[in-house]
């Protein structure tokens, strides 16, 4: 069923916001221009107590942009940012969209089968890249024409390091050289790609989203209009950038609002707890596993993350007990949302200053209701749609859905006809308009005919005061064809066997529903993203079965 027409949500959860917003630049590059024209001399940037201001990324961008020009770059390549949360990534990011080129996010998890694929996928003209990078994973498979070359050490308050990299360039010279020249003269138009974004490929090969400037500016907007956020909010860069939610989440809604974004190269609880401490720090979103994160680490207290009060967290499923968790801790409410790589980061939020509701029968919390001028059905195996209570394929429309794969049709086609995004998620809608996602279709259980959804038995285990995080599988069985095993790591000073596990399940699950099987492991396999990678559990499991 669709998200009702007259939008009766909006006034009853949102009191005052507008069905719809109207995009307010036509492009990310002026929409970051009109921030540097407001207030030129304030920061935008802070990584290790140095800064960056709206000026200073402005002239950083200009000679990258020249700078990769005077190279050979040509508007419509493709710039590979290959490093991590750091201010380069920003700095490559905007001088890609100055030259007129489209920048592609790289996971810096990639080794190198990985890069190889990418970088071919999208015939890069330019990489940027860390030199351990360089020099460990990419000098081995890169075949590209302009590689540049940075520290992570660069842009704190010490100077960064001088190695060379034979066969590179290093990007602070060449941003040194060009500093003062301006950026080429191109056009941007709202249908124009902004940046490649690869999905994980849990389905297959990886495939590049392209999002294009339109995606990028209303989402963004988004994010501002939806939370309450303004220049005077400081943004903690908890979610990776590479993803679209740090893309989104923390880069885009800088560079529209001109709210400093807070980088710490990569993300460590103890790390990030200190760093919303010191720079006071208002705004995050991320995975929740960065909310478990933070839950867990030795410095974590209420009053260290005091000015952290705009918290949303996406990407992962969310147990309802880790949030009320949460905010005992630390005083603050955890707001769902949910989107893909796809829709550009959030296709659903709860709104700012209300509390998501718990589906009495499954005890999954709502991801939340459609965001501004989107419009989302739930539909069966057929496409038709489904009324309110049935659980089916959610299918989105809306301006934050990207224009397709880069170069493959095919699977454009598929997952986008007539562009609307069949986002292989699993979900219903309440008789009042709350969304609930269940699962991934794919990872659907079938227990001797009887259909497990992981996410509900995740969602059990996490109550248990003992489990940090927990992972359910099909795993081959004799008798039932497939059953239930949880994958579950455990809280530090937390102790719990098996066997009370499953017995804790069955207490309060259907019997074809409980686990059969509970191993424990330390850590979780998780992308970066948080989400949890099912496929490698399941290779565990028959990696010890058949042990």
């Amino acid at each position: 069923m669709s998200v009702y027409d007259d939008r009766p949500w909006l006034s009853r959860y949102a009191p005052g916001q507008p069905a719809g917003i109207a995009v307010e630049h036509d492009d990310a590059l002026s929409m970051f221009r009109a921030t540097v024209e407001r207030e030129p001399d304030t920061d935008i940037l802070r990584y290790f107590g140095g800064r960056i201001t709206r000026r200073e990324l402005d002239e950083l961008t200009d000679a990258f942009a020249a700078g990769i020009t005077a190279a050979g770059f040509r508007p419509g390549g493709r710039v590979a940012i290959y490093v991590q949360n750091d201010p380069q990534f920003v700095i490559a990011q905007v001088g890609t969209w100055k030259a007129g080129g489209i920048a592609v996010s790289v996971n810096p998890m990639n080794r190198e089968r990985e890069l190889a694929q990418l970088l071919e996928d999208c015939d890069a003209t330019v990489l940027v890249t860390l030199r351990s990078l360089w020099r460990d994973v990419a000098s081995k498979v890169a075949r590209v024409p302009i590689v540049l070359t940075t520290s992570e050490l660069e842009y704190r308050t010490a100077p960064g390091d001088a190695q060379d990299c034979p066969g590179t360039t290093d990007l602070a010279t060449m941003l040194d050289r060009f500093r003062g020249l301006r950026a080429p003269d191109v056009r941007l138009g709202p249908d124009d790609t902004a940046f490649l974004t690869y999905t994980s490929g849990t389905t297959g090969p990886p495939k590049g989203a392209m999002t294009t400037h339109r995606n990028v500016v209303f989402n963004a907007q988004t994010y501002r209009d939806w939370v309450g956020l303004d220049s005077g909010d400081v943004i903690l860069g908890a979610a990776p950038l590479f993803h679209i939610t740090g893309l989104i989440g923390h880069v885009a809604v800088s560079l529209l609002t001109g709210a400093p974004l807070v980088l710490m190269h990569r993300f460590d609880a103890a790390t990030a707890i200190e760093t919303a401490r010191a720079e006071r720090a208002t705004f995050t979103v991320g995975s929740i596993t960065v909310f478990i994160a933070l839950m867990n680490a030795p410095n974590a207290s209420r009053r260290a993350l005091a000015s952290l009060r705009k918290i949303y967290s996406g990407g992962a499923p969310i147990p309802p007990s880790t949030v009320a968790a949460f905010q005992d801790k630390f005083g603050t409410y955890i707001h769902n949302c949910y989107g893909l790589t796809e829709t550009t980061s959030p296709s659903h939020a709860v709104p700012f200053g209300t509390r998501a509701p718990v589906d009495p029968v499954s005890g999954a919390l709502s991801v939340g209701v459609p965001v501004y001028d989107t419009v989302v059905r739930v539909a069966d195996e057929n496409g038709a749609e489904l009324p309110a209570g049935e659980i089916g394929e959610l299918v989105t429309s809306g301006p934050q859905v990207v224009a397709g794969y880069w170069g493959k049709p095919a699977e454009t086609e598929k997952a986008l006809p007539n562009g609307a995004l069949h986002t292989g998620d699993v979900g219903y809608m309440d008789e009042r308009g709350w969304f609930y996602v269940v699962d991934r279709k794919k990872d659907q259980i079938n227990a001797g005919g009887y259909k497990v959804w992981p996410r509900e038995v995740e969602d059990v285990l996490y109550e248990h005061e003992a489990v940090r995080e927990a992972a359910v599988v099909g795993v081959p069985d004799p008798y039932r064809g497939e059953t239930v095993a949880a994958f579950v790591s455990l809280r530090a000073g937390h102790a719990v066997t098996a066997e009370e596990l499953i017995s804790f399940c069955r207490d309060r699950l259907a019997a074809y529903k409980y686990p059969r099987r509970v191993e424990f492991l330390d850590e979780l396999p998780k992308t970066v993203s948080g989400k949890l990678l099912r496929r490698t559990l399941r290779d565990t499991w028959t990696r010890r079965r058949d042990s």
